[in-house]
């Protein structure tokens, strides 16, 4: 499966879910954000939001510091 992660295209292994994503990924519980073809999603939807090779998907963490 391929998937363009934050404009990159990138070879990743089968995932179903956003959450199986976020997984594969290491994302913090908090301070982090997807956007799935041009739609931010809501963690509590990451179980069942289904990925599909060529999905288009736009991370964003948060970094504190001062």
């Amino acid at each position: 499966m391929e998937l363009i992660i934050n404009g990159e295209t990138r070879p990743t292994p089968d995932l179903a879910t956003l959450q199986d994503l976020a997984v594969w990924l290491e994302l913090p519980a908090f301070g982090s954000a997807i956007e799935l073809n041009g739609e931010v999603i809501r963690k509590a939807m990451y179980f069942q939001t289904s990925l599909n090779s060529g999905d288009r998907l736009e991370i964003v963490r948060l970094v504190g510091g001062g």
